[in-house]
Formats: structure tokens, C-alpha cells, sequence
């Protein structure tokens, strides 16, 4: 799985943090930091699952 991130698109919800700490963080702002682009096992799921909370749709997975 690859992950990429539309920082510009982030609305700071921090959904994806909580869900999968290991493969996303916040900035001082709230934007969206991609900490893993290329999770695997428990970590691409919970990226999965954060891909879906996403209130701005800025996570895309390939």
C-alpha cells in the first residue's frame, strides 16, 4: 500500500492520528503528516481505516 497526503485539502480534524499514530501525525496547525508512506500489516489497516474518517478526503491510497 502507498499513501499519499493533500496537505492543502487537510482541515485538521486529526482523525487519521488517532486511528493510526504510527503512519500519521499533525503540524503545529492540525495539517497532516505523513509519517509512513508505504505501510504494512496492523499499521496499512488502521491507515485504511483513517483513509475512510477522513472528513476531507485528503488521504489517497494506491
Amino acid at each position: 500500500m502507498d499513501i499519499v497526503v493533500q496537505t492543502s485539502a487537510c482541515v485538521g480534524a486529526g482523525q487519521c492520528a488517532l486511528v493510526a499514530p504510527e503512519v500519521f501525525d499533525q503540524d503545529d496547525d492540525g495539517i497532516v503528516l505523513l509519517l509512513d508512506p508505504s505501510p504494512e500489516g496492523a499499521d496499512a489497516d488502521a491507515a485504511t481505516r483513517a483513509a475512510r474518517l477522513c472528513p476531507a478526503r485528503a488521504i489517497a491510497l494506491a
